[in-house]
């Protein structure tokens, strides 16, 4: 009697699948697919996945898609809420000890927003929030000024919505670009950051919702840095005390990036700065690690 055929496993499947890639001719592509088809194939045996349950993960990527947009990315969305933009983030943006650390891009960047003057105010409509002066200098790992340094701004205001989200908004509300000063001495106005919902009406609010955690995000004034000779930061500044702070829905608050927003009230502040009261002001150093700024993917979200 003859044996029986042997069956064939899930480790052979595995096996095979990664032999059909075996002749990808770009090496880091090909390191890619191959470290993909392994955890994939292990994560499916470790909680041995159904059919029903790929068939339902393939509805979610695909509404993901749907409802992406000139001026939201739901799969970055996703990246972010399940942790994997940060891990990228670390693994891909080490700084030495003392220079300026990065964080999440967010979904909601626009490029080309407009120029400010030193001291200029990106918040381009009234009522937005209370007014925040942010200043500080651009430094060099060995504490010399850099010359040249340009920062990107944006954030939400007291509504708690990037303008480009929010047709209530005048274009550009709360964004801009800043030429620092020779000594690397900068300086805008703002209003101070809320913390805000991320959006749940897509498939990062049914993840969310599945596990029962919040969707805020810690209030926070996002920023790109940048000079000639120095790494490019993505990056964002947290306000201390925040109440997510602590727990910030896509796991982006690094303790280096939390800074104190000083609260003025009196008329001698008043005085001295030429704003009404209440204001904050908050002093902060862009410490940049010296070598050129990786060639990054950089999309930008339209008005909706």
């Amino acid at each position: 009697m003859s044996s029986a055929t042997p069956k064939t496993t899930a480790a052979d499947i595995t096996q095979a699948t990664l032999r059909s890639f075996a002749q990808t001719p770009e090496p880091r592509t090909r390191r890619l697919l191959e470290a993909a088809v392994k955890h994939l194939h292990a994560f499916a045996t470790e909680v041995n996945l159904t059919t029903n349950e790929l068939i339902r993960l393939a509805e979610i990527l695909t509404a993901a898609g749907k409802i992406s947009d000139a001026s939201r990315h739901e799969f970055l969305l996703i990246s972010d809420i399940m942790g994997l933009t940060m891990v990228v983030d670390y693994n891909t943006n080490q700084k030495p000890e003392g220079a300026f650390e990065s964080s999440v891009l967010g979904p909601f960047y626009r490029a080309d927003a407009p120029w400010i003057e030193p001291g200029g105010d990106i918040c381009r409509q009234e009522n937005a929030g209370t007014s925040t002066l942010v200043s500080g200098r651009i430094l060099s790992t060995e504490g010399t000024p850099i010359n040249g340094a340009v920062l990107d701004i944006w954030q939400v205001p007291a509504n708690g919505m990037y303008e480009n989200t929010d047709p209530t908004q005048v274009e550009f509300n709360c964004r801009g670009r800043l030429k620092a000063a020779e000594d690397g001495a900068y300086r805008f106005w703002t209003v101070k950051p809320v913390p805000y919902p991320i959006p749940k009406d897509g498939p990062a609010g049914l993840i969310l919702d599945s596990a029962e955690r919040h969707n805020m995000r810690a209030a926070h004034i996002h920023v790109i840095v940048e000079a000639p000779g120095y790494e490019k930061v993505i990056s964002e500044l947290f306000v201390k005390g925040d109440l997510y702070i602590d727990s910030d829905a896509v796991f982006g608050v690094k303790e280096s990036l939390i800074a104190e927003f000083v609260l003025h009230e009196s008329t001698a502040d008043a005085a001295a700065y030429g704003r009404p009261t209440p204001f904050y002001t908050v002093n902060y150093d862009f410490v940049l690690a010296s070598g050129q700024a990786r060639e990054e993917i950089m999309f930008s979200a339209g008005r909706a």
